[in-house]
């Protein structure tokens, strides 16, 4: 894969370069990435996400699996204290105020028949290193058992505890996101943004 030269390299940081085969682009975002995914055109180009950039041009990539845009991750804290529990959804809900996550989420506090109680937090797969690098900066802890991954969200909707409250996170970055005809002019480019 041939990238073009790159100026101000740090500004890509966190985004895509899909290799299109014949040519790359540079600066696609999440969700412009999965909506090119859908596509049979696209269904086989690489993703690499940039995870750091130099002020030489230079960056570092890794390769991001396709299937991974279609899945949800998330983290789940359980506790058996429904007040312990509210208490840590309501912790994780405020500092999202204060300090939003680097993606869109979604809490859950629920109930388990058992007397189990778990605040969920569920967010694109593709997000989950900057998810968890988020919990870490924000200090998030719980006292109870804690599990995450692709799995454990799929077993908590096979599970479907009753959800007692919800919230919608919105993510830091106010990104413009391509969609339609603006998306799939931005695969002839070399600099999406």
């Amino acid at each position: 894969m041939k990238l073009p030269d790159i100026k101000n390299a740090d500004r890509y940081k966190g985004l895509y370069v899909v290799d299109f085969g014949g040519h790359s682009g540079i600066g696609f975002a999440a969700e412009e990435v999965a909506e090119l995914l859908e596509s049979e055109k696209f269904k086989d180009i690489k993703v690499y996400k940039i995870y750091r950039a130099y002020p030489d041009g230079k960056m570092e990539l890794k390769g991001v699996p396709n299937e991974i845009f279609e899945l949800e991750a998330g983290m789940f804290f359980f506790e058996s204290d429904e007040s312990t529990a509210k208490g840590d959804y309501k912790r994780l809900t405020n500092a999202a105020i204060t300090n939003a996550p680097p993606t869109r989420a979604k809490v859950h506090f629920a109930k388990y028949g058992d007397e189990k109680f778990v605040t969920a937090i569920i967010f694109p797969a593709e997000q989950n290193d900057e998810m968890s690098r988020w919990l870490l900066d924000i200090d998030y802890k719980t006292q109870g058992l804690a599990e995450g991954g692709i799995d454990a969200v799929k077993q908590y909707y096979q599970d479907k505890p009753e959800i007692l409250e919800q919230h919608q996170l919105f993510d830091q970055k106010q990104l413009d996101v391509l969609t339609g005809e603006k998306l799939l002019a931005a695969t002839q480019m070399a600099y999406v943004r």
